[in-house]
């Protein structure tokens, strides 16, 4: 909320609400506010005075409950979601109750906001089974920063994540459009900018996605109704949708409501982080393991470092200082990466995630057989997707050509036996040209009963030998 992050509304009435100019730091009271702005977690507020007197007073007041919504269009959040996610867990931290909200409902309608054509129609099913996947996920970061985050000195508020179907699905489109219609003013509901940019466009709008805003507003006034919800954090793309649940809430009850938003998170070249952007990076691990998931981060440009590491972790800022000096004076060791890294990490999979994620790391980058030796199934499965896995009885007296042979990794004949002769066969990072060697334990096999067997560079296979 910098006061150099101006921005004036567009296609907005004269007599309705619009995007404030922030105010300055000098009146930003709250530290909850100041420390977020200064990590750059917050973008812009709604409405004006919000970012100056009510929202700061209001914060202090007590404990306040803040929500955010997520729309299942997939099966897993990903990191261009995870910044929303952080900030609602800086207020819960701070003492606020928090909700997040995922939208079983709205996601079978389409939010049209950024988008230039119509997303495809979700089936109740895949909506139902994304639901859970993004519930799952979302409850795991929630559970992760409760055990490795939350600061013990100070109570944090609670944190409750809901599903919008449940308030829907019981009600009648008559009974639903009476109540929610009326507190919404058409030439308000046109002039938002995601309409505005779909009605000029070639395909036009859909009545069902010009709808989307009138649920969203609902969600909002629900969620006032029921559990005293005051403020909506969302991304920047959003802001709309926020607006009219300000303005049906305010027509509704009269009670003021804030809103919130986070930047859209970009890399180093601008590109948006996302599963539109073709780039995502998933938080759920069937989707994006630890160990790429930590290896995402680990390889950001020098120039987004400092950035991400305010953004999306709970460091302190003279601890994020002190490590960019550290990574000045000694760019080599690159201790903001691995920090940036571990951190995010560890607030997505958990600790035995970031564990994961290392040892997979020394297992590939460092040739570790330890690591190796460390790794489940599913982990070696992980860091080598590609590579076939075969369960193989050891037999007495199975040599390393035979176990080329039965992994399909060599061609028969003279070819494949010159392949291992002339050194193109690694098992466990050490290099195997005596075709006619018998497989040694602890050498060839390892203690977790897996050798990692590679043939060129790229090439890789995963035995698991099982006995006789």
């Amino acid at each position: 909320m910098a006061a150099s992050m101006a921005r004036t509304c567009r296609h907005v009435s004269r007599r309705g609400p619009c995007v404030v100019r922030l105010a300055p730091r000098s009146r930003l009271h709250n530290g909850l506010l100041l420390a977020l702005n200064k990590r750059g977690v917050l973008k812009e507020s709604f409405p004006q005075d919000a970012a100056q007197d009510e929202l700061p007073r209001l914060l202090q007041s007590g404990a306040q409950t803040v929500y955010c919504g997520f729309d299942p269009t997939a099966d897993s959040l990903h990191v261009g979601n995870l910044l929303a996610l952080v900030g609602l867990l800086h207020f819960r931290g701070a003492g606020h109750h928090v909700l997040a909200v995922v939208g079983g409902a709205t996601a079978q309608i389409g939010d049209p906001s950024g988008k230039t054509s119509e997303r495809e129609r979700l089936s109740p099913e895949v909506a139902e089974a994304n639901t859970r996947g993004i519930r799952e996920g979302v409850q795991r970061v929630l559970a992760n920063h409760e055990l490795h985050f939350l600061d013990g000195s100070r109570k944090a508020g609670t944190a409750t994540v809901l599903n919008n179907l449940s308030w829907y699905k019981n009600r009648g489109v008559v009974d639903f459009l009476s109540e929610a219609g009326r507190h919404l003013r058409l030439g308000t509901m046109l002039s938002r900018h995601s309409v505005q940019s779909r009605l000029s466009g070639p395909d036009g709008m859909s009545l069902s996605e010009f709808t989307y805003q009138v649920f969203q507003a609902y969600d909002f006034h629900h969620l006032h109704q029921i559990y005293g919800c005051r403020i909506q954090l969302g991304g920047t793309d959003q802001l709309g949708n926020v607006m009219s649940g300000h303005e049906y809430i305010r027509k509704a009850s009269g009670a003021e409501v804030y809103g919130l938003t986070v930047p859209l998170v970009t890399s180093a070249a601008g590109d948006k982080l996302g599963k539109t952007a073709g780039n995502a990076v998933w938080l759920n691990r069937d989707r994006t393991s630890p160990f790429e998931f930590y290896q995402f981060f680990l390889r950001q440009p020098d120039a987004s470092v400092e950035r991400f590491l305010k953004l999306f972790t709970f460091l302190p800022l003279g601890e994020v200082e002190r490590l960019m000096e550290q990574q000045r004076s000694d760019p080599g060791k690159r201790l903001a990466h691995k920090r940036l890294a571990a951190e995010v990490t560890k607030l997505v999979h958990g600790k035995e995630g970031l564990e994961s994620a290392k040892r997979c790391t020394d297992a590939l980058y460092h040739s570790s057989v330890q690591a190796l030796e460390e790794m489940s199934d599913d982990e070696l499965q992980e860091l080598f997707g590609e590579a076939p896995f075969h369960e193989l009885l050891l037999e007495p007296g199975t040599t390393v050509l035979d176990a080329c042979r039965r992994a399909n990794a060599i061609p028969e004949g003279p070819r494949g036996y010159r392949m291992v002769s002339e050194g193109a066969v690694w098992i466990n990072h050490r290099r195997a040209d005596q075709p006619e060697q018998l497989l040694v334990p602890k050498l060839h096999i390892l203690s977790n009963g897996l050798t990692l067997l590679r043939v060129g560079k790229r090439n890789f296979y995963i035995l698991k030998w099982l006995s006789l």
